[in-house]
Parts: structure tokens; C-alpha cells; sequence
């Protein structure tokens, strides 16, 4: 499948000649290429960066068969997004501000989506609708570079079918409506330590009903609150446009809970926390939820209001949310969920709640 439109009007980038690498390989998929050194070149010298583009944008490809098997279409999860590639790690190694120039530098050429993934043996992949930050070196256990580029492929059909969704609204959609049965365990709950809030489903993550929403100045408050001077804050956002005057708060509008508490505490000392919350009706006219609440084990958990009814689409509520727990010496991690279900069955939005111990039980 060809593409037949212009590149898009913001795309400001550019393809970077290097060594075995010159501008006539970019293309209207590959629309840029860039690198972080003195020398070398964009090239993917290991093949890890187009392994993750190709999972997550590889166009359609016809008669793909692994020696003869399986033999069909192979294509990535948002097989009509444009690819530009960043590589930011070497041979010879890596360091933190070539990946952070990278990220900067797919910014500022206009990339609709960036997603980043850690992987064990120290290299990076990223992702996106637009941008893919390329990496080297690939370990074959290290399943975050493989499923990183599976999450942002889903991430960039979200952005093309909802162009009026935030980034936190797309990874809200994938949290809240994902799958937490494990196959290899008998279909029975995940804990999220295993697998996050779950296995994604592209299809309900289309339409999760509601959405757990964060504006800049969220994320600004949250930095606020861990004590971020405003010069620290500045080099982050790149804009004078945030402060810390409005009220600041560790409690970022996020689709999950998680209650710390100190092993050392005297065991049995009952602790409480508090979130407050506020979903966004991103389905129909006329929606009413209903809460459903998972306890973890020996914990108490209140949400109020137990109901939420939305008039219209866009239309906000918020609800609060209160976890009176035990400290326990032996460290363990206590796992629940709170799921809002929408009256008609339709929908099922499901966050998460984890009680674990500060720094690992230290």
C-alpha cells in the first residue's frame, strides 16, 4: 500500500546523511532520520530499531512467511503511520543526553507521538505515530522492547481515530479497558507487578467510555509537589507558561491507585490515603456508572460518590476515593481494582489499586 498524500504540513524534520546512510533511503514512510554523535549514522547497525518500527508502523507486506510457514500479510499495529527514526545509542554505549536530544529534537520536528521503553540490558526503543526514537543492541528476553513497540502501535491507531484525545487520554483508553487474565496461569487476575493494568485490547480501548484526562499544569503541580525549583521545572517544560502558584499535589489525575506505607511502621497501625479523581465521558449522551470495588485483602476501600451520570459527551465528574489499610512487617503488596460500569453494560472502566511498601521493604 502506497502513500499518496504529502507529508503532513507540521513535519519539520529532516534525513541525515551518514556513514552507509544517505537521504535517498527516506521515503513517504520513512520520512526522517536523524543521529546523536559525532560520527557514524542513522544506519540500525543490529536491526532492534526496524525490528520495534516495523511492529509498531511496518506497512503491509504481501506473501511474509517464516521459511515457507505461516504464510500471509505481515504488518505493523498502525500500518498507515509515518516513521521518522532517532538513534540515540551506540556501539560503544549510550548516554542520557543523546536520548534526551533525541526526544527534544522528534519534539521540535513535529512528531504527533513519542513513547519511550526501558529495557534490562540498559538500550531504549521508542515509538510513535510519526517519531520512533531507533535503538541499538537487542537482548532476546527483554520483553519491554518487544511490547513497547506493540503499545505504541495501538497508541498511534488511537491518536488517528481520536485526534481530539490528549496523550493521557489514549493511555488512559489502554489502561482502563485492558485484559488482566493470564493465559499462562489458567485465565486467572494478573497482578499488576506482572503485567501492569493488563494486556491491551485495541478494540475497547477505541471506546473506554470514560477517560482519566491530565493537562500540562497536572504534571507541573506534580513536579511542584516533589519540591522541583522553577529552573528545574523550566529546563523540563521549555516554557515560562507553568508555575507552582496553583495548588500542587503528588496525586496526578492517573488510572490507578497506589498506597504506600512504611514496613517499619508498627505492624497492624491502621494508615489511610486519600486520591481524589476525574473522568471524562468520552461515550455516549445520557451515561450512568456505577462503581464496583475489588478490595485487597484485609483493606478498606471507600469511593464516593458510588455513581456518576453524564448528560453529554466531554462532561466531567469527579469522585473520591479513600484506602484504610494495615502496615504489615512483612512487606507484602496487596492488589485490587475499582471499576466504573456503565448501566446499559457497555462499558467497564477499570483502574488498578496496589498497597506496597516504601523502597521495597528497606
Amino acid at each position: 500500500m502506497m502513500y499518496t498524500s504529502k507529508l503532513p504540513s507540521k513535519w519539520k524534520g529532516t534525513c541525515q546523511e551518514g556513514q552507509d546512510f544517505n537521504s535517498s533511503l527516506c521515503n513517504s514512510k520513512l520520512i526522517g532520520a536523524r543521529y546523536f554523535d559525532k560520527v557514524n549514522s542513522a544506519r540500525d547497525t543490529q536491526g532492534h530499531g526496524t525490528h520495534t518500527s516495523s511492529t509498531a508502523a511496518g506497512n503491509y507486506v504481501e506473501g511474509a512467511s517464516y521459511f515457507g510457514y505461516a504464510n500471509g500479510v505481515a504488518r505493523g499495529m498502525a500500518p498507515r503511520a509515518r516513521v521518522a527514526m532517532y538513534k540515540v545509542i551506540w556501539d560503544e554505549g549510550r548516554y542520557a543526553s543523546d536520548v534526551l536530544a533525541g526526544m527534544d529534537q522528534a519534539v521540535a520536528d513535529g512528531g504527533s507521538l513519542v513513547l519511550a521503553s526501558w529495557i534490562p540490558n540498559g538500550y531504549t526503543a521508542t515509538v510513535g505515530t510519526n517519531t520512533l526514537l531507533s535503538s541499538e543492541g537487542f537482548h532476546l528476553i527483554s520483553g519491554t522492547s518487544m511490547a513497547c513497540p506493540h503499545a505504541s502501535g495501538v497508541a498511534a491507531l488511537l491518536r488517528g481515530a481520536h485526534r481530539e484525545w490528549s496523550h493521557a487520554a489514549i493511555r488512559s483508553a489502554m489502561m482502563t479497558t485492558a485484559n488482566e487474565l493470564d493465559v499462562g496461569r489458567n485465565f486467572t487476575a494478573a497482578s499488576p507487578l506482572a503485567m501492569g493494568a493488563g494486556h491491551v485490547v485495541p478494540n475497547k480501548a477505541m471506546d473506554p467510555g470514560l477517560v482519566y484526562d491530565a493537562a500540562p499544569q497536572d504534571y507541573v503541580s506534580l513536579l511542584c509537589s516533589m519540591n522541583f525549583t522553577r529552573n528545574q521545572i523550566m529546563t523540563i517544560t521549555r516554557s515560562n507558561g507553568y508555575d507552582c502558584s496553583e495548588s500542587s499535589s503528588l496525586d496526578l489525575n492517573y488510572p490507578s491507585f497506589v498506597a504506600f506505607y512504611d514496613k517499619n511502621v508498627t505492624t497492624g497501625v491502621m494508615l489511610t490515603h486519600r486520591f481524589r479523581r476525574v473522568v471524562t465521558n468520552v461515550g455516549g449522551a445520557g451515561a450512568r456508572y456505577e462503581v464496583k470495588v475489588v478490595a485487597p485483602e484485609g483493606v478498606k476501600v471507600t469511593v464516593w460518590p458510588k455513581s456518576l451520570a453524564f448528560e453529554k459527551k466531554n462532561e466531567q465528574r469527579d469522585y473520591n476515593v479513600e484506602i484504610v489499610y494495615p502496615s504489615d512487617g512483612k512487606g507484602r503488596v496487596l492488589y485490587g481494582s475499582i471499576v466504573w460500569v456503565e448501566e446499559s453494560g457497555k462499558h467497564a472502566v477499570r483502574s488498578p489499586i496496589v498497597v506496597a511498601p516504601t523502597s521495597a521493604g528497606k
